[in-house]
Parts: structure tokens; sequence; C-alpha cells
């Protein structure tokens, strides 16, 4: 398949990927999250395509991006409250919600459940395109199933080129990391973390809970009621290692685990504030332990910067608040193993 390679600023290019997209083709496009790969939400066989140019199990459900609130409305049925109180805040914004689905969203779109997530994107492209196309947009992120999501145009083209119908470049992705997830079919619950935390939510006078998967697998026979949920995530083809402690126990771990790796090609991704204890070693600075929104930025990216690597060392965080999203991509990209 030959793929066109678009500009964003161009009003040529979106009309050209809008039309692609109603036609029933995919085309990946940016978003303040992470770059999406979008096809019609209302058309199955439009959703499908977005499986086999993933490789993307089919249980696992996706996202349908909208240009309007009133346009969500269409796609929910028993909406409650909360959702009214939460798009009046984050619509648009990195924040999906899951209700009941109406009768218009497919199943494909679901994996057969009964909720649909929606989120409306405030990447000012996203808007346009999703405007000029007239329809909601399903996308998961734009990348190979279980690689780093793509941040980049040229992390989407890495992936995508030749398997879907155009690529629209727009500028990197504010936020780096995927949307934060909640549930409100009954009590509110994130399925997912992001840029938008728990403690933002509580302040819209709203009572949330952290599903246990956040920072654990699912059981066994549990279903995923999410993207992100249920298999190994976000990870490149270098073994990924997470390192926890505190102060100088976790810097002198993460030194011994680099040093008895002597031979392999390896790499530590370290906090501002701890680089300075790696002396000669391999390191990269992705963030400030203090402010870990900033961490979680540049983490994707740099899964693919050293994706040929043998060994990617990692800091890990305290899963509060702004370093939950953090340590829920972390552990996924490492298989859940925690030195």
């Amino acid at each position: 398949m030959n793929t066109l390679i678009l500009n964003a600023k161009d009003r040529y290019s979106i009309e050209t990927c809008a039309e692609i997209i109603r036609s029933g083709g995919l085309c990946a496009f940016p978003t303040e999250t992470v770059y999406g790969l979008g096809a019609n939400g209302l058309d199955g066989k439009a959703v499908s395509k977005i499986f086999a140019a993933k490789g993307r199990p089919q249980d696992n459900p996706l996202i349908l991006h909208v240009s309007s609130f009133s346009q969500a409305l269409t796609l929910w049925r028993d909406v409650p409250e909360a959702a009214y109180r939460l798009a009046e805040v984050f619509f648009p914004g990195p924040l999906t919600v899951i209700c009941k689905k109406s009768d218009i969203v497919p199943t494909e779109v679901t994996a057969g459940l009964d909720t649909v997530a929606v989120r409306m994107p405030s990447d000012k492209y996203a808007q346009m395109l999703i405007s000029a196309c007239g329809v909601p947009v399903a996308a998961p992120s734009a990348n190979l199933s279980g690689r780093p999501s793509p941040t980049k145009a040229e992390h989407v083209i890495a992936d995508m080129d030749g398997r879907i119908d155009a690529i629209l470049c727009g500028d990197d992705c504010r936020y780096g990391v995927e949307s934060t997830v909640i549930s409100l079919v009954d009590e509110p619950v994130i399925l997912r973390p992001g840029a938008v935390t728990p403690s933002m939510i509580a302040a819209c006078g709203i009572e949330v809970q952290v599903a246990g998967s956040v920072l654990s697998p699912l059981k066994k026979g549990e279903t995923a009621a999410s993207p992100g949920m249920k298999y190994k995530h976000y990870s490149p083809d270098a073994k990924v290692v997470a390192v926890q402690g505190v102060a100088m126990d976790l810097t002198q771990k993460v030194c011994d685990i680099y040093d008895r790796s002597e031979g392999k090609k390896r790499i530590i991704l370290a906090s501002a504030e701890n680089a300075p204890y790696y002396g000669d070693r391999c390191c990269e600075v992705i963030g400030k332990r203090s402010e870990p929104v900033t961490m979680c930025e540049k983490l994707f990216s740099s899964f693919r910067k050293y994706n040929d690597y043998d060994l990617i060392i990692c800091e890990a965080l305290s899963p509060d608040d702004e370093g939950l999203a953090y340590m829920n991509r972390l552990l996924r990209a490492c298989g859940f193993h925690i030195e």
C-alpha cells in the first residue's frame, strides 16, 4: 500500500484525510496525547482495518474521538450527571469517558461490550480533522500493537508506512502519554491514568477510585474495559527494567544493574535529581522526579530512541497522582517486573 505523507498545517491535506476516513480508509493524525490511527467510528468494516494494520487483538476496545460534546451524547445512553461535569472541565482535553453505548456504535469499536469510550481532543489539527470527517473517529495509538506509543510523526511513519492510507504529520505531542480513561458505568473508576489525575477529577466534586489493574495485570478471564489494560504494552525491543528504591538505595541499585550488565548495550533513563550519581555511565535525563509529568512526556520517545539496545534501566516513581500514569506505562513495558 502506498501511504500518503501529508502536512497537518495544510487545509487540503486535512480534507484529503477526512475523505479517506469517510470512505472507509485509515489515517494517522496528531493529538495532544499521542498520535492516533483513525477510521470512521460508525463503520464496523473500517474499524476492523485498524486491528489488522496494528496487529491488535480484537478483544481490546477502542476510543471514539468527537468534535463536540453533543456528538458524544449521540454515542452514549443513560448518561450520568458526572459525565456533564467532567466534560465541562476536560472536553476538549486528555480525558476519555466510558458510559453505556447507544445503538449506533458498532460492536467492532467496543469489543462486544455494552459500553463505549469517548474523547474530545484539544489538538487543533485533530479537532479540524474530526470536524471535517463529520463522524466520530475510532482511534487507538498509531503504532504496531505492543510497541511504544508514537509521540512524533516519525514514529508513526516507522510503524505504519505502507500499512495505512495516510499519515497526517503535525507537531510533537504535548503530553506524550495516552489520555486518562474513567468509567462512569457504575461508581467512577480510573481504568487508565494519564494527564488528568485523580486529584483533578476529585476537584470536580467526583469521588473516583483507581482500578487495581492500573498497577498490576488483569486477572485471568477478566475483561478489558479500556485500551491498555489487558496486554503487555508500550514495549521496545530492548529489555526494560524498572528499579524501585528511595534516595541512595535507588541509585545504587541502578548502578549495580548497569555494572553487572557489562558487555551489553545499555542506557539509564534517569531523573534530573539522580543523574549526577550515575557518574560516567550511559544515561539520559527524561525529566524530574519532583514533576512526574515531565518523565511521562519523554518515556515513550526514549523507548523508541533506544529500541535496539539490550537493556533500558528506568527509575520507578511513587504511583501517587501525577506519578500514576508514569508507573502504569513503565510496569506494562517491563512486564510488571520490578527490581
